[in-house]
């Protein structure tokens, strides 16, 4: 009996210490037009964007198989896209005890994560696209500044995407523009330094997060800052290069850039949407695009039910755009 016992006690310590000591992954800052880790090496973030944490918990896939999946996929790096409205109706402690799990499971499987704060609107006016979005510029700030300190010294929570879609929405949400946005988001970066100052903040360009065109000329006046775009087939028209250039993939050339979303769909797949109804050629000219130009990105989105999707279904089975890109990400 004592023999079985000590083995039992073994494997539990053994258990336990796989899942407890996992090995802290480097941090990571801006400098110049890359991401570099703490030794100066330049690194190059590739992943997925996972949907929210309180909506793959309901479904039971807030799990570390969902997280072992995206490793095997070659990820590594992962986003969160936390809902302003699920925040608040599982409460924020409930919230961050998710955030905090999936969080053990990246740095375990050595993937990076990406914290989005994940509303479309107008954060000047206060304003939003859809109820789900709803949130105000003290609830944005009291977020952040609880992130930052929930996770100061975490390494693997390496970016802060301030605001997921800046948009006017034709002006029916009130004015927004660069001139203003830029401003509205130094106050905000002003705000979680007063907290921690170590994370690299991701700012969105203009019209649902894809212009990038006026930072060069006016651009966000802090460190460690990068820039978001999202550039979904249906923003332009073939030929998609050259129009890229000029609307964000320039600023790669001195700041870096991650593409939090982006992605493809058939015409008659389910929840088919403009702007990203298309097909191969563009996840072609899009990954060369980057791979050309440095850029990081996520894809959107690690989840069969918002589309673009990834997968089919829990099992996990890639859906169109999840075969094609699938090869990038193991490549």
């Amino acid at each position: 009996m004592k023999t079985i016992c000590y083995f039992l006690v073994l494997a539990t310590i053994i258990l336990f210490s796989t899942h407890s000591s996992a090995k802290e992954l480097p941090g990571i800052k801006v400098a110049g037009k890359n991401f570099v880790t703490e030794s100066g090496e330049v690194i190059r973030l590739e992943g997925v964007s996972f949907s929210d944490p309180d909506k793959l918990e309901k479904e039971g896939q807030w799990n570390r198989d969902y997280f072992e999946e995206a490793s095997n996929w070659g990820c590594n790096v992962v986003r969160f896209a936390v809902h302003p409205t699920r925040l608040n109706e599982r409460g924020w402690d409930a919230y961050f005890e998710l955030m905090d799990k999936g969080i053990t499971w990246a740095t375990e499987l050595g993937m990076y994560v990406v914290i989005d704060w994940h509303s479309i609107g107008n954060l000047n006016t206060e304003k939003w696209f859809r109820p789900m979005y709803v949130t105000s510029w003290e609830e944005t700030v009291k977020f952040w500044q609880t992130t930052a300190e929930r996770y100061k010294g975490n390494t693997t929570v390496a970016f802060f995407e301030l605001y997921n879609e800046p948009t006017s929405q034709g002006g029916e949400l009130g004015e927004l523009s660069w001139a203003t946005w830029k401003p509205t988001m130094e106050k905000l970066i002003d705000e979680i330094n007063k907290v921690d100052d170590q994370k690299v903040y991701l700012v969105a360009g203009m019209d649902w997060g894809y212009f990038l065109d006026e930072t060069m000329k006016n651009p966000v006046n802090r460190k460690n800052v990068a820039y978001v775009t999202h550039p979904y087939p249906q923003k332009r028209n073939k030929p998609w290069e050259p129009q890229w250039e000029k609307d964000w993939g320039h600023v790669a050339d001195h700041y870096p850039i991650m593409a939090t979303e982006f992605g493809f769909m058939g015409p008659d797949e389910r929840g088919a949407h403009m702007p990203c109804i298309s097909d191969e050629p563009y996840g072609e000219a899009i990954m060369d695009y980057f791979s050309r130009k440095g850029i990081s990105y996520t894809l959107w989105c690690f989840d069969p039910h918002w589309a673009p999707t990834l997968i089919t279904d829990w099992n996990f089975t890639p859906s169109r755009q999840g075969r094609f890109f699938k090869k990038f990400l193991a490549e």
